[in-house]
C-alpha cells in the first residue's frame, strides 16, 4: 500500500467555470481523488487528503507558504510514502522554489500538481500530472521537490522545484531553467533527460519565516528609479535582462541609471541584489560596473528563486555575512552549472 499525503490549495485544477468565470470549488478538489480512481485498476494507494487553504494562486503572498510548511510538519511524515500539494499555475515557480529551498534535506518526494484548465475541460491536463506524481513517488521514491508537468503536443516532464521558470506569457506552458528538465515520463516509466548537479549540497536547518520587506524591480525600457519611494523598503532584488545587464548609463538621466539607483540605496543603508545571471570570465560592462557600484549578484539561479532564498535569508539571518553566506551555498540543487 502506497500512502500519500495531498494537500489541496485551491488553484485552476480545484476550480469550476460558473457563466465563464473560472474560480476554487471546495468540492472541486475531492473530484481530483474521484477521476483518479475512477482510472486505476488497482487500489493500492491511501490518500490522507486536507485543505489548508483555498484560493486562486496568484491571490498567494509567501505566508501561505507558512502555512502549508506547517500544514506538512505537523503531520508524522514517516507515515507517507510521498506528499501530494496541489496548486495553481500562475505562482506555481515561487511556491516550488519556497518548498524546494525550505525542504532541502527531506527524504520523501513532494511534488506539486496543477492543471491548465479546470478539470471539467477536456483539455485539462492536470489529472495526467496527478498520475504521473503518484507514480514518481511509487517507483522513484527520491526526496526532494518535483513539478510534473505536460505542454502542448509534448510529453511530461519532471522539473526541480527550485529550477522550474514561471510559464511562458501568453501560454500555460512550463519549462526548467535553460530547458533542462530532470527526467520524462512516458509509458508509464521515468527516463532521466539531465543530471541535476555535481555541485554538492549543504543541507540546512531554516525556520518556516519568509521576509515581508525585499521589493522585487523588474527592468524595462524607461524605468525611472525616482518612482520608488524606499522608506519602507528594507531590501532589493532587481530582475536583469538575459544577459545579466541594466541600464548602467547616465546619458538619459539619472533617474534611468541603476548605478545611481543604487548608490541611492547604499546611502539610505538598504542592500542591493540583483539576478538572474551566469557567472562568466566574460560579462558586460554595465554587468560589471553595476557590481563595482555594490550590487550583490546572486549567481547562477533562476529570479522565482533568488527571489525566495532572499525572502528565506532575511527571515532566518540578521548577520550580513551569514546572509551572504546562505545565498551563495546551493542547498537545493538551485545552482545552475
Amino acid at each position: 500500500m502506497t500512502h500519500i499525503l495531498l494537500l489541496f490549495t485551491g488553484g485552476t485544477i480545484g476550480s469550476t467555470t460558473i457563466n465563464g468565470t473560472v474560480n476554487t470549488d471546495k468540492q472541486q478538489s475531492y473530484k481530483l481523488i474521484n477521476l483518479f480512481e475512477q482510472s486505476q485498476t488497482d487500489s493500492d494507494i491511501h490518500f490522507k487528503a486536507i485543505q489548508p487553504v483555498q484560493l486562486l494562486s496568484e491571490n498567494l503572498i509567501p505566508a501561505i507558504w507558512e502555512t502549508l510548511i506547517k500544514a506538512i510538519e505537523v503531520e508524522n511524515i514517516s507515515d507517507y510514502d510521498g506528499i501530494i500539494i496541489t496548486h495553481g499555475t500562475d505562482t506555481l515557480a515561487f511556491s516550488a522554489a519556497a518548498l524546494a529551498l525550505y525542504f532541502n534535506s527531506i527524504t520523501l518526494p513532494v511534488l506539486l500538481v496543477s492543471s491548465n484548465y479546470p478539470l471539467d475541460n477536456s483539455q485539462a491536463n492536470g489529472l495526467t500530472h496527478f498520475k504521473c506524481a503518484v507514480e514518481f513517488i511509487k517507483q522513484r521514491k527520491q526526496g526532494g521537490v518535483f513539478v510534473p508537468y505536460q505542454n502542448p503536443n509534448s510529453e511530461t516532464l519532471i522539473h526541480l522545484g527550485s529550477r522550474l521558470a514561471s510559464s511562458l506569457q501568453l501560454s500555460g506552458d512550463f519549462i526548467s531553467v535553460q530547458s533542462k528538465a530532470y527526467l520524462q515520463f512516458k509509458n508509464n516509466s521515468f527516463k532521466q533527460l539531465n543530471t541535476i548537479t555535481t555541485i554538492p549540497c549543504i543541507k540546512t536547518k531554516l525556520n518556516p519565516v519568509f521576509s515581508k520587506s525585499v521589493l522585487l524591480i523588474k527592468p524595462y525600457p524607461g524605468l525611472d528609479y525616482s518612482l520608488f519611494q524606499l522608506d519602507k523598503v528594507d531590501v532589493i532584488l532587481h530582475d536583469l535582462y538575459h544577459s545579466g545587464t541594466a541600464c548602467s548609463t547616465s546619458q538619459w538621466g539619472e533617474n534611468y541609471c541603476l548605478n545611481q539607483f543604487i548608490k541611492k540605496c547604499q546611502q539610505n543603508d538598504i542592500p542591493f541584489y540583483m539576478a538572474p545571471a551566469i557567472s562568466s570570465t566574460d560579462a558586460y560592462d554595465s554587468t560589471r560596473s553595476l557590481i563595482e557600484q555594490g550590487a550583490y549578484m546572486i549567481w547562477n539561479m533562476s529570479l522565482e528563486t533568488a527571489y525566495v532564498k532572499l525572502l528565506l535569508a532575511y527571515g532566518n539571518y540578521t548577520d550580513k555575512q551569514l546572509i551572504n553566506q546562505f545565498l551563495d551555498s546551493n542547498i537545493a540543487f538551485e545552482h545552475i552549472q
